[in-house]
C-alpha cells in the first residue's frame, strides 16, 4: 500500500518543479480548482466526494491522495465515502457495460467485411 503523506509530498515538490517550467498551466489548474467554491453551489464535501469518485473511476492515486487528505479535513465520514465509492464502483461496472457492446457491434461489422 502507499504512503498517502509521502505521495503528497512528492507531487508537491514536483509541481512547484512544473510551475517553474509552464507557470500559467499551474495557475490555470488552480483556477479551475477553485472555481466551484466561488459559485459554492455544492458543499466543498460533496465537491471531494465527486473528486474521489472521478479520482477512482480514472485510477488517479495523486487524486486520491490529495482529495483524501482534504475529505479528511473536511469531516467526511465513512459512511459518506463508502456511499460515494458504490457510485464510482457503478460507473465503472457501467461503462464496462456499454463498452461491451461496441466489441459486439465491431464483432458484428468486421464478420460483415
Amino acid at each position: 500500500m502507499f504512503d498517502w503523506k509521502e505521495t503528497i509530498q512528492n507531487i508537491n515538490i514536483r509541481l512547484k518543479e512544473l510551475s517553474t517550467r509552464t507557470p500559467d498551466t499551474l495557475r490555470g489548474s488552480a483556477l479551475l480548482a477553485g472555481a466551484g467554491a466561488k459559485t459554492n453551489h455544492l458543499s466543498a464535501k460533496t465537491r471531494e466526494l465527486i473528486a474521489l469518485t472521478v479520482a477512482v473511476t480514472t485510477r488517479c492515486d495523486g487524486c486520491i491522495a490529495m482529495h483524501a487528505a482534504e475529505a479528511v479535513k473536511l469531516g467526511v465520514s465513512n459512511e459518506e465515502m463508502a456511499e460515494a465509492l458504490g457510485v464510482a464502483i457503478n460507473l465503472n461496472a457501467g461503462a464496462a457495460m456499454v463498452y461491451s457492446t461496441h466489441v459486439l457491434d465491431a464483432m458484428d461489422k468486421l464478420k460483415q467485411a
